[in-house]
């Protein structure tokens, strides 16, 4: 059974236009600076937590107490 050439040409044109649709949506979602923004909002996310917040304010502040401590010592 033999096709048109037409109809193949259609054919092959569709499968190069959803290849270069699949190419550019692996681009986009291999990005590296998307990785790196979805690292910053993961980590601000953390921080705007309470519980973070103020046990790393906690630790801050023993943290400098100690080395005040130290340094006068």
């Amino acid at each position: 059974m033999a096709r048109d050439p037409d109809t193949i040409q259609r054919e092959i044109e569709q499968a190069r236009d959803a290849l270069a649709t699949t190419l550019d949506e692996l681009g986009t979602r291999a990005s590296p600076q998307r990785f790196v923004d979805e690292g910053k909002a993961t980590v601000r996310a953390k921080f705007d937590d309470p519980k973070v917040k103020y046990a790393l304010i906690a630790v801050g502040v023993v943290v400098g107490l100690l080395v005040v401590r130290k340094l006068f010592r």
